[in-house]
Parts: structure tokens; sequence; C-alpha cells
């Protein structure tokens, strides 16, 4: 496989794992020094919102921090877009993003209705942004040294 494919399925588990809430699987994505950084674009003035550093962290703040989902809710992270650059044993990825809130509708205990059809609920889009990962090469592999999230909206953070 080509390193831009290879690089292309890292953002792909780092999606997967965090609409899983599965900070394990994330952090794993990560080089022993890796972090995320958050920012607000801002109208183009990016304005930073928050930083993460280590996997520890970044495992807990997937599986901690990012809300939980409701019963019969999901997010979905979608990317598109892709724009990938390698040099030597360092890349850079940049692709948009929107995170989709997705939400069934629970199923009435006597079925549905006669008139009842196709998909019940609801896919909402909530987030968008760009993804702008810098990776290096590890053993043979790809990680993530350092996720830039640029957030199209602001965040707001829980307060301790």
């Amino acid at each position: 496989m080509s390193d831009e494919r290879t690089i292309q399925q890292v953002l792909a588990k780092y999606v997967r794992g965090a609409d899983r809430r599965d900070g394990a699987a994330v952090a794993e994505l990560f080089t022993d020094d890796g972090k995320v950084e958050i920012f607000y674009s801002n109208s183009g003035n990016p304005e930073p919102m928050g930083e993460i550093v280590g996997p520890g962290p970044i495992a807990t703040a997937v599986s901690q921090m990012m809300r939980p989902h409701p019963p019969g809710g999901w997010s979905h992270h979608t990317t598109h877009d892709p724009i990938i650059e390698v040099i030597g044993d360092r890349a850079t990825l940049d692709a948009q993003f929107i995170v989709f809130s997705v939400q069934a509708k629970e199923k009435p205990e006597g079925g549905w209705p006669a008139d009842a059809l196709g998909v019940q609920g609801s896919v909402t889009p909530i987030e968008s942004g760009y993804y702008r990962p810098i990776l290096h090469r590890v053993g043979g592999g790809w990680k993530i040294q350092t996720l830039r999230i640029v957030m199209d909206m602001p965040i707001a953070f829980p307060r301790h």
C-alpha cells in the first residue's frame, strides 16, 4: 500500500475511534509525544481553543470528555478531499470533515405504524472543519505527531 493510502487510513481509524468513543484505539494512532491542538477558524484568524498532550490524556479526552451517545444515537464523522504530502519520514494531511448526529426513533411497542416507511430517525450535521495532522513514520508505519483540528464554529469545553 502506498504511503498516501496508509496515511489516509490513519485518519479513517481516528474518526472511527472517535465515533466509538474508543480512547485507547485513538491514542494508539499517536506518537509517544503526540498532541491534539484545537482551533476555531474565526473567519481565517485561527483562535486556539485547547491542547491535549500525550496518548494517555488523548485517550481520556476521547473516552470521557466527548459527550456519550444517547440511546439509539451515534456520531458519524466523514472526511473529504484529503491533500497528502510525504517528505521522507514526515507527512502532512489536510482533510475537510463533517460530523453528523444520528438518532434512531424508538420502535413503538406495537411495531411501526402501517404508514411508516423507510428510515426511522434523523441525521443532522453538528460539526465541520479541517483535520490537519502532521505524521511521522514510526517502525514502518505512520503515527500522528500533531493533530490540528480547525473547527468552523467555536466549542464550549466543560468547566471543572
